[in-house]
Protein backbone atom coordinates (compact mmCIF):
# COMPACT_ATOMS: atom_id res chain seq x y z
CA UNK A 1 0.00 0.00 0.00
CA UNK A 2 1.17 3.54 -0.79
CA UNK A 3 1.57 5.90 2.15
CA UNK A 4 1.17 9.66 1.74
CA UNK A 5 2.21 12.21 4.35
CA UNK A 6 0.97 15.80 4.60
CA UNK A 7 1.42 18.59 7.09
CA UNK A 8 -1.01 21.43 7.66
CA UNK A 9 1.12 24.55 7.19
CA UNK A 10 -1.18 26.96 5.37
CA UNK A 11 -3.75 29.02 7.25
CA UNK A 12 -6.32 28.32 4.52
CA UNK A 13 -6.12 24.62 5.35
CA UNK A 14 -6.84 25.09 9.05
CA UNK A 15 -10.36 24.32 10.27
CA UNK A 16 -11.38 22.29 7.23
CA UNK A 17 -13.06 18.89 7.33
CA UNK A 18 -10.39 16.36 6.55
CA UNK A 19 -12.59 14.39 4.11
CA UNK A 20 -13.05 17.56 2.09
CA UNK A 21 -9.44 18.73 2.25
CA UNK A 22 -7.58 15.55 1.31
CA UNK A 23 -9.01 15.32 -2.26
CA UNK A 24 -7.43 18.73 -2.84
CA UNK A 25 -4.04 17.19 -2.05
CA UNK A 26 -4.51 14.30 -4.50
CA UNK A 27 -6.85 14.93 -7.43
CA UNK A 28 -7.49 11.20 -8.02
CA UNK A 29 -8.98 10.77 -4.55
CA UNK A 30 -12.71 11.32 -4.06
CA UNK A 31 -14.38 12.46 -0.86
CA UNK A 32 -16.25 9.13 -0.66
CA UNK A 33 -12.97 7.21 -0.92
CA UNK A 34 -11.45 9.26 1.87
CA UNK A 35 -14.50 8.64 4.07
CA UNK A 36 -14.22 4.89 3.47
CA UNK A 37 -10.48 4.91 4.26
CA UNK A 38 -11.15 6.87 7.46
CA UNK A 39 -13.69 4.23 8.54
CA UNK A 40 -11.06 1.54 7.95
CA UNK A 41 -8.48 3.44 10.01
CA UNK A 42 -6.29 4.21 7.01
CA UNK A 43 -6.18 7.96 7.72
CA UNK A 44 -4.40 9.15 10.85
CA UNK A 45 -3.76 12.61 12.25
CA UNK A 46 -0.86 12.92 14.67
CA UNK A 47 -0.76 9.09 14.83
CA UNK A 48 -4.43 8.88 15.86
CA UNK A 49 -7.41 7.48 13.98
CA UNK A 50 -9.99 10.21 13.35
CA UNK A 51 -13.53 10.64 11.97
CA UNK A 52 -14.57 12.17 8.67
CA UNK A 53 -15.75 15.36 10.33
CA UNK A 54 -12.37 16.01 11.96
CA UNK A 55 -11.34 19.63 11.41
CA UNK A 56 -7.69 20.29 10.78
CA UNK A 57 -5.36 22.30 13.02
CA UNK A 58 -2.09 24.07 12.22
CA UNK A 59 0.89 21.66 12.09
CA UNK A 60 -1.32 18.57 12.00
CA UNK A 61 0.62 15.61 10.61
CA UNK A 62 -1.63 13.55 8.33
CA UNK A 63 -0.77 10.07 7.09
CA UNK A 64 -2.97 8.40 4.47
CA UNK A 65 -2.45 4.73 3.64
CA UNK A 66 -3.96 4.38 0.19
CA UNK A 67 -5.93 1.17 -0.15
CA UNK A 68 -4.75 -0.73 -3.17
CA UNK A 69 -6.95 -2.10 -5.89
CA UNK A 70 -7.07 -5.88 -5.46
CA UNK A 71 -5.41 -8.04 -8.08
CA UNK A 72 -8.75 -9.41 -9.25
CA UNK A 73 -9.76 -5.92 -10.41
CA UNK A 74 -6.92 -5.68 -12.94
CA UNK A 75 -7.63 -7.42 -16.22
CA UNK A 76 -5.25 -8.05 -19.13
CA UNK A 77 -6.22 -6.01 -22.18
CA UNK A 78 -5.03 -6.17 -25.75
CA UNK A 79 -3.79 -2.61 -26.19
CA UNK A 80 -1.31 -3.47 -28.96
CA UNK A 81 1.63 -1.99 -27.07
CA UNK A 82 4.78 -1.41 -29.11
CA UNK A 83 7.61 -3.50 -27.64
CA UNK A 84 11.03 -2.10 -28.58
CA UNK A 85 13.03 -4.79 -26.76
CA UNK A 86 12.17 -7.93 -24.81
CA UNK A 87 13.92 -10.94 -23.32
CA UNK A 88 13.36 -13.13 -20.23
CA UNK A 89 14.42 -10.38 -17.82
CA UNK A 90 13.58 -6.94 -19.16
CA UNK A 91 11.58 -5.11 -21.80
CA UNK A 92 11.39 -1.62 -23.27
CA UNK A 93 7.89 -0.50 -24.16
CA UNK A 94 6.33 2.58 -25.71
CA UNK A 95 3.66 4.45 -23.75
CA UNK A 96 1.48 6.64 -25.96
CA UNK A 97 0.33 10.08 -24.91
CA UNK A 98 -2.87 9.93 -22.88
CA UNK A 99 -2.20 6.50 -21.36
CA UNK A 100 -1.82 6.08 -17.59
CA UNK A 101 1.08 3.82 -16.52
CA UNK A 102 -0.72 1.77 -13.85
CA UNK A 103 -4.23 1.39 -12.39
CA UNK A 104 -5.26 3.86 -9.70
CA UNK A 105 -8.44 5.42 -8.43
CA UNK A 106 -10.42 6.41 -11.49
CA UNK A 107 -8.14 4.53 -13.90
CA UNK A 108 -8.89 0.82 -13.77
CA UNK A 109 -8.61 -0.05 -17.46
CA UNK A 110 -6.60 1.03 -20.48
CA UNK A 111 -3.38 1.47 -18.53
CA UNK A 112 0.08 0.34 -19.58
CA UNK A 113 -0.09 -2.38 -16.92
CA UNK A 114 -3.30 -3.78 -18.42
CA UNK A 115 -1.53 -4.02 -21.76
CA UNK A 116 1.64 -5.53 -20.29
CA UNK A 117 -0.35 -8.23 -18.54
CA UNK A 118 -1.85 -9.24 -21.89
CA UNK A 119 1.39 -9.23 -23.88
CA UNK A 120 3.90 -10.59 -21.33
CA UNK A 121 3.77 -13.80 -19.33
CA UNK A 122 6.04 -12.71 -16.51
CA UNK A 123 6.35 -9.38 -14.71
CA UNK A 124 8.14 -8.46 -11.48
CA UNK A 125 6.04 -8.19 -8.34
CA UNK A 126 8.15 -5.89 -6.17
CA UNK A 127 5.89 -2.87 -6.67
CA UNK A 128 2.74 -4.76 -5.73
CA UNK A 129 -0.19 -6.26 -7.58
CA UNK A 130 -1.30 -3.08 -9.34
CA UNK A 131 2.16 -2.18 -10.68
CA UNK A 132 3.64 -5.44 -12.02
CA UNK A 133 6.86 -4.81 -13.92
CA UNK A 134 6.78 -1.05 -13.39
CA UNK A 135 10.20 0.34 -12.46
CA UNK A 136 9.62 4.03 -13.25
CA UNK A 137 6.85 6.18 -14.70
CA UNK A 138 6.21 9.00 -17.10
CA UNK A 139 3.24 11.35 -16.92
CA UNK A 140 -0.08 10.47 -18.55
CA UNK A 141 0.31 13.07 -21.31
CA UNK A 142 4.01 12.37 -21.92
CA UNK A 143 4.77 9.83 -24.63
CA UNK A 144 7.82 7.60 -24.89
CA UNK A 145 9.87 4.66 -23.69
CA UNK A 146 9.84 2.89 -20.32
CA UNK A 147 11.90 0.09 -18.83
CA UNK A 148 9.93 -2.95 -17.63
CA UNK A 149 11.22 -5.65 -15.26
CA UNK A 150 10.04 -9.21 -15.88
CA UNK A 151 11.34 -10.63 -12.59
CA UNK A 152 12.35 -9.30 -9.17
CA UNK A 153 16.10 -9.69 -9.73
CA UNK A 154 15.90 -7.51 -12.84
CA UNK A 155 13.67 -5.05 -11.01
CA UNK A 156 16.17 -4.53 -8.19
CA UNK A 157 19.00 -4.03 -10.68
CA UNK A 158 17.11 -1.42 -12.68
CA UNK A 159 16.08 0.45 -9.53
CA UNK A 160 19.71 0.44 -8.35
CA UNK A 161 20.78 1.89 -11.70
CA UNK A 162 18.19 4.66 -11.36
CA UNK A 163 19.42 5.43 -7.84
CA UNK A 164 23.03 5.45 -9.03
CA UNK A 165 22.11 7.74 -11.96
CA UNK A 166 23.50 5.39 -14.60
CA UNK A 167 20.31 5.04 -16.65
CA UNK A 168 20.22 7.14 -19.82
CA UNK A 169 16.94 9.05 -20.11
CA UNK A 170 16.59 11.66 -22.84
CA UNK A 171 13.46 13.68 -23.58
CA UNK A 172 12.45 16.05 -26.36
CA UNK A 173 10.49 19.12 -25.23
CA UNK A 174 9.10 22.24 -26.86
CA UNK A 175 9.21 25.23 -24.53
CA UNK A 176 7.96 28.80 -24.56
CA UNK A 177 10.59 31.47 -25.18
CA UNK A 178 13.89 31.60 -27.01
CA UNK A 179 16.71 30.09 -24.96
CA UNK A 180 19.81 32.21 -25.71
CA UNK A 181 22.44 29.55 -24.96
CA UNK A 182 23.04 26.12 -26.49
CA UNK A 183 23.45 24.12 -23.26
CA UNK A 184 22.35 24.35 -19.66
CA UNK A 185 21.90 22.50 -16.37
CA UNK A 186 19.16 23.06 -13.82
CA UNK A 187 20.18 21.88 -10.34
CA UNK A 188 17.28 22.74 -8.05
CA UNK A 189 15.46 20.66 -5.39
CA UNK A 190 11.85 19.68 -6.07
CA UNK A 191 9.06 19.19 -3.55
CA UNK A 192 5.34 19.74 -3.19
CA UNK A 193 4.12 23.27 -3.90
CA UNK A 194 3.22 24.90 -0.59
CA UNK A 195 0.20 26.68 -2.06
CA UNK A 196 -1.04 24.03 -4.52
CA UNK A 197 -0.88 20.52 -3.13
CA UNK A 198 -1.38 18.91 -6.54
CA UNK A 199 1.67 20.61 -8.05
CA UNK A 200 5.40 20.30 -7.54
CA UNK A 201 7.80 23.23 -7.26
CA UNK A 202 11.41 24.16 -6.62
CA UNK A 203 11.56 24.36 -2.81
CA UNK A 204 14.43 24.64 -0.35
CA UNK A 205 13.51 21.44 1.49
CA UNK A 206 12.80 19.40 -1.65
CA UNK A 207 14.68 16.40 -3.01
CA UNK A 208 17.75 17.00 -5.18
CA UNK A 209 16.96 17.21 -8.88
CA UNK A 210 19.25 17.76 -11.87
CA UNK A 211 18.23 18.27 -15.51
CA UNK A 212 20.69 18.87 -18.36
CA UNK A 213 19.43 20.32 -21.63
CA UNK A 214 20.68 21.35 -25.04
CA UNK A 215 18.97 23.35 -27.77
CA UNK A 216 17.96 21.49 -30.94
CA UNK A 217 16.05 24.17 -32.84
CA UNK A 218 14.95 27.80 -32.43
CA UNK A 219 11.59 29.26 -33.42
CA UNK A 220 10.43 32.86 -33.01
CA UNK A 221 8.61 32.26 -29.74
CA UNK A 222 9.63 28.71 -28.89
CA UNK A 223 12.68 26.47 -28.48
CA UNK A 224 12.98 22.74 -29.13
CA UNK A 225 15.31 21.12 -26.61
CA UNK A 226 16.64 17.75 -25.55
CA UNK A 227 16.69 17.11 -21.80
CA UNK A 228 18.73 14.45 -20.03
CA UNK A 229 17.73 13.47 -16.50
CA UNK A 230 20.18 12.75 -13.71
CA UNK A 231 17.34 12.28 -11.24
CA UNK A 232 13.70 11.33 -11.72
CA UNK A 233 11.53 13.56 -9.56
CA UNK A 234 7.82 13.96 -10.19
CA UNK A 235 7.24 16.39 -13.09
CA UNK A 236 10.97 17.19 -13.05
CA UNK A 237 11.43 18.59 -16.55
CA UNK A 238 8.14 20.48 -16.41
CA UNK A 239 9.02 22.07 -13.05
CA UNK A 240 12.64 22.84 -13.91
CA UNK A 241 11.86 24.49 -17.25
CA UNK A 242 9.17 26.62 -15.66
CA UNK A 243 11.65 27.55 -12.91
CA UNK A 244 14.15 28.98 -15.39
CA UNK A 245 11.45 30.80 -17.34
CA UNK A 246 10.87 28.45 -20.27
CA UNK A 247 7.73 26.41 -19.46
CA UNK A 248 6.65 23.55 -21.70
CA UNK A 249 4.21 24.25 -24.50
CA UNK A 250 0.74 22.86 -23.79
CA UNK A 251 1.44 22.14 -20.14
CA UNK A 252 -1.89 22.54 -18.29
CA UNK A 253 -0.28 22.60 -14.86
CA UNK A 254 3.02 24.45 -15.24
CA UNK A 255 2.62 26.30 -18.54
CA UNK A 256 1.43 29.88 -19.02
CA UNK A 257 -2.29 30.59 -19.32
CA UNK A 258 -1.83 31.37 -22.99
CA UNK A 259 -0.30 28.24 -24.47
CA UNK A 260 -1.16 25.89 -27.31
CA UNK A 261 -4.07 23.52 -26.73
CA UNK A 262 -2.39 20.27 -27.77
CA UNK A 263 -3.89 17.93 -25.18
CA UNK A 264 -1.04 18.11 -22.71
CA UNK A 265 2.62 19.07 -22.47
CA UNK A 266 4.91 18.80 -25.51
CA UNK A 267 7.23 16.23 -23.94
CA UNK A 268 8.48 12.92 -25.32
CA UNK A 269 10.73 10.31 -23.66
CA UNK A 270 12.76 9.49 -26.75
CA UNK A 271 15.76 7.51 -25.42
CA UNK A 272 16.19 4.93 -22.64
CA UNK A 273 19.44 3.07 -21.94
CA UNK A 274 20.63 0.79 -19.14
CA UNK A 275 22.89 -2.15 -18.27
CA UNK A 276 21.16 -5.50 -18.68
CA UNK A 277 20.69 -7.00 -15.19
CA UNK A 278 21.96 -10.44 -16.22
CA UNK A 279 24.23 -10.10 -19.28
CA UNK A 280 25.54 -6.65 -18.23
CA UNK A 281 25.32 -5.58 -21.87
CA UNK A 282 24.38 -1.92 -22.38
CA UNK A 283 20.98 -1.66 -24.05
CA UNK A 284 19.70 1.58 -25.51
CA UNK A 285 16.60 2.19 -27.60
CA UNK A 286 15.19 5.35 -29.15
CA UNK A 287 11.89 6.27 -30.69
CA UNK A 288 10.81 9.03 -33.05
CA UNK A 289 8.50 11.83 -32.02
CA UNK A 290 4.79 10.93 -32.17
CA UNK A 291 2.86 12.21 -35.18
CA UNK A 292 1.09 15.02 -33.33
CA UNK A 293 4.37 16.41 -31.97
CA UNK A 294 6.02 16.17 -35.40
CA UNK A 295 3.05 17.89 -36.99
CA UNK A 296 3.27 20.72 -34.45
CA UNK A 297 6.92 21.31 -35.39
CA UNK A 298 6.10 21.26 -39.11
CA UNK A 299 3.43 23.90 -38.57
CA UNK A 300 5.86 26.09 -36.62
CA UNK A 301 8.49 25.77 -39.37
CA UNK A 302 5.93 26.56 -42.04
CA UNK A 303 4.66 29.64 -40.21
CA UNK A 304 8.16 31.08 -40.01
CA UNK A 305 9.13 30.66 -43.65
Amino acid sequence: MDTHEFKIEQQDDVGQRIDKLLPEYQSEWSRTQIQDWIKEGLVKVNDKVIKSNYKTKMNDSIVVTEKEIVDADIQPENLNLDIYYEDDDVAIVYKPKGMVVHPSAGHYTGTLVNGLMYQMKNLSGINGEIRPGIVHRIDKDTSGLLMVAKNDVAHRSLVDQLVNKTVTRKYIALVHGNIPHDYGTVDAPIGRNKNDRQSMDVVDDGKGAVTHFNVLEHFNKYTLIECQLETGRTHQIRVHMKYIGYPLVGDPKYGPKKTMDIGGQALHAGVIGFEHPVTHEYIEKSTALPDDFEQLLKELRRSEQ
